[in-house]
């Protein structure tokens, strides 16, 4: 993508909405929680009410579940604390003389910053209400598809909206939510797009894939996926999407396929999802992805639960597998109902996962590192 510079302003703004929105009502809502107890502030107090507010601000991102790199926002945090001190200690008194006297307050220049704050929120909310695609609703009943969605857009499904044949995506910034597919080649094809969300869709009776993701980055949230009787369809498959970016795949339910959610050459969050028999792997990272798998639960999957392979880098945690069956059909000894099997040059950091009711906890293979935290 290449961006024009009204491209580059537009977006930073758009971007800058949401932060500045969350930023600016929590400060309002401490300084509100300050304002009787602290009447008098000496200069040292600005160091544990910094940290106070460092600490609540911390159980935003949490609660929100913001995937921010925490060194960069320790750090921008710090560089504006910094800046705030130097501005109530050192620019303010220098630049009015009675700020001190008068409370902090700056008189006719405060009025204007509070008007240039207001407008630079009209202007970036306007730039984010501009940005956003069009909403197509589809209308209770049945479609006939495939559906072939070709621009910007958001498709969302009027209670009981069906469709007969599958989507296909093939745009970027892309949303699909509410909405049920029975049959297709696959389910909901994504291929070649970048910012594509999936939520609260159900698929059933595709002749492969459930969701077929290629060369593509996606978020799956509250999905349903209906693999059984396929012999060789997979529920989710993210392949070869490693420069597109992380693909997100969360509290969905898949059942039957060979695999119910793989990662082929891909970075993925595979998170809080439950799948159950499956006839391959019931989770899987293969082919040198990157990513995480946790707080997942897996049952009765046939050969291997959650597998980590092919030179693939993972962090495994909190997950629960349970009655995975031997697959002496094969003759193959790394099917013999690991609960967790790291193979072929793999590694994987493992912590807190509950892998005892399966007849094998966990293999590893080929030459690859486990190691535990």
């Amino acid at each position: 993508m290449s961006y024009t510079l009204r491209g580059r302003l537009e977006s930073r703004l758009a971007a800058l909405v949401l932060p500045l929105v969350v930023a600016c009502a929590l400060g309002v809502a401490l300084d509100l929680v300050y304002h009787r107890p602290i009447r008098y502030q000496p200069g040292w107090a600005a160091l544990p009410l910094g940290v106070l507010e460092l600490g609540v601000l911390m159980a935003l991102v949490r609660v929100l579940q913001v995937h921010a790199p925490l060194a960069a926002a320790l750090g921008f945090f710090a560089a504006a604390w910094l800046w705030a001190q130097a501005l109530g200690h050192a620019l303010l008194p220098f630049w009015r003389l009675s700020w001190s006297e008068d409370g902090g307050e700056l008189g006719r220049a405060g009025v204007a910053v509070a008007a240039a704050f207001v407008l630079l929120f009209a202007g970036s909310g306007a730039v984010w209400w501009h940005g956003l695609p069009p909403t197509v609703h589809l209308a209770a009943g049945v479609h006939r598809g495939p559906i072939f969605i070709d621009r910007r857009e958001r498709l969302v499904g009027d209670g009981g909206a069906v469709v007969l044949g599958g989507i296909v995506v093939r745009h970027s910034d892309v949303t699909i939510s509410h909405v049920r597919v029975i049959g297709g080649d696959n389910g909901i094809v994504v291929d070649g797009a970048q910012r594509v969300v999936l939520d609260h869709v159900s698929v059933s009776r595709a002749s492969g894939d459930g969701i077929h993701v290629r060369h593509a980055s996606v978020t799956i949230r509250h999905c349903d996926i209906d693999m059984l009787g396929s012999q060789y369809g997979q529920g989710i498959d993210i392949s070869y999407g490693m420069l597109q970016g992380d693909s997100v795949v969360e509290r969905c339910t898949v059942v039957g396929g060979q695999d119910g959610i793989v990662a082929h050459g891909s970075m993925a969050m595979i998170m809080h999802n439950h799948v159950e028999r499956t006839t391959m792997t019931a989770i899987s990272m293969t082919e040198m992805s990157m990513g995480m798998v946790g707080h997942n639960t897996v049952r009765n999957a046939l050969g291997i639960g959650i597998l980590c392979g092919d030179r693939s880098i993972c962090e495994i945690e909190r997950n629960a597998v349970a009655g995975t069956r031997r697959d002496d059909a094969t003759g193959n000894k790394m099917r013999a109902g690991f609960g967790l099997e790291v193979e072929f040059g793999a590694e994987a950091e493992l912590s807190r996962n509950d892998l005892a009711a399966n007849p094998r906890s966990m293999g590893v293979f080929l030459n690859s590192i486990v190691r535990w935290r």
